[in-house]
């Protein structure tokens, strides 16, 4: 069962470059490359700090050098017609593991590498985002595993890959899509957490909350505020049926203390907030509501000092008078020395 939420001003759709961003932080994946242009990514798929390589990767490059020159260009045509009939069948292939780096797994297919970002796993590690997600990870080097190609675009040399994906029909797939709506609350299951926030299971498929959208105070890391397995209510900002990606928000379901701000306070209040972050021009102050305020460094103190640190430090709290409220723009604007 959904319900609405009434859709406000500052509830921005969220374009391909947010969405872009994502992939980048989720994915680790630079172009893949066919096995013949293997020089092009050493940092990947040779044993290193980035990454492990399985045995299929020398064999791939010795059986290339002995093929005759003139083939490649064939070969690379007849692979890629091969990957988009897999991918507009949207059907399920075997593909072995020979690799890994800090975002998930290189998998052979056919002469060319794919990439399955752990988060497209079957089992997501819980350990997604942290140092200890790579063991798990090497761990599947030489395994062989099913996958479904959920992004296939030949300019970039881009490959993406999902195992979980194998577990769902694409009409199933696509009636789950097609029931969601932008603006709808919704129930999921927080599957896993990373650094760029939160993969919620809505019942066969995945929903992302970034982690600016899990709340409207900061959040240094997403389990700070949820934890593997919890169930929550989500509210749904985007649904990209082509792409399969649906943007979720918990902050949304809450006022905007943006909104609260401008209501409670006027310019010339004094009010007492906590600082949060000191910087070269001034200090970052929290105001009861939750949103941060800024202390230019010339409305620190009377006098002149070496730095911000020389007045306040992370952690104090202080009584600060209100210059200036700009909800839409964000902005608050805060005096020490005016008090």
């Amino acid at each position: 069962m959904t319900t609405e939420v009434q859709e406000h001003p500052w509830e921005a759709p969220l374009d391909e470059a947010y969405w872009q961003a994502l992939l980048q932080q989720e994915e680790q994946a630079p172009p893949a490359p066919e096995v013949h242009d293997m020089e092009e990514w050493p940092e990947i798929l040779i044993p290193g700090e980035g990454a492990v390589a399985g045995p299929d990767y020398e064999m791939g490059r010795r059986s290339l050098r002995e093929s005759p020159d003139g083939h490649f260009d064939d070969a690379r045509d007849e692979q890629w017609r091969w990957l988009h009939e897999l991918y507009d069948k949207r059907e399920v292939t075997n593909a072995r593991v020979i690799g890994c780096n800090k975002g998930g797994l290189l998998v052979r297919l056919g002469a060319c590498i794919g990439f399955v970002p752990a988060s497209q796993l079957v089992n997501v590690p819980e350990c997604l985002g942290t140092e200890e997600l790579r063991g798990e990870l090497e761990a599947m080097v030489g395994q062989e595993i099913q996958v479904k190609l959920i992004e296939l675009d030949r300019s970039r040399n881009r490959i993406i890959c999902s195992e979980r994906a194998t577990a769902w029909s694409d009409d199933e797939i696509t009636a789950r899509l097609e029931a969601l709506q932008p603006g709808q609350v919704i129930r999921g299951e927080v599957r896993s957490l990373c650094e760029f926030g939160a993969f919620i299971d809505l019942g066969g498929i995945d929903g992302l909350i970034h982690i600016s959208e899990l709340s409207w105070e900061r959040v240094g890391h997403p389990r700070d505020v949820l934890e593997v397995g919890q169930e929550v209510e989500v509210y749904v900002l985007n649904v990209d049926p082509a792409q399969r990606r649906i943007g979720l928000s918990l902050k949304r379901l809450q006022p905007d203390p943006w909104m609260l701000v401008e209501e409670r306070y006027q310019v010339g209040d004094v009010i007492d907030v906590v600082i949060t972050n000191v910087v070269d021009f001034g200090a970052f102050a929290k105001v009861p509501e939750g949103v941060e305020g800024l202390i230019h460094i010339s409305e620190l103190a009377e006098g002149h000092f070496l730095h911000a640190r020389n007045v306040v430090q992370e952690g104090d709290r202080v009584s600060a008078r209100i210059l200036n409220i700009d909800p839409e723009g964000r902005r608050l604007g805060l005096s020490l020395r005016q008090v």
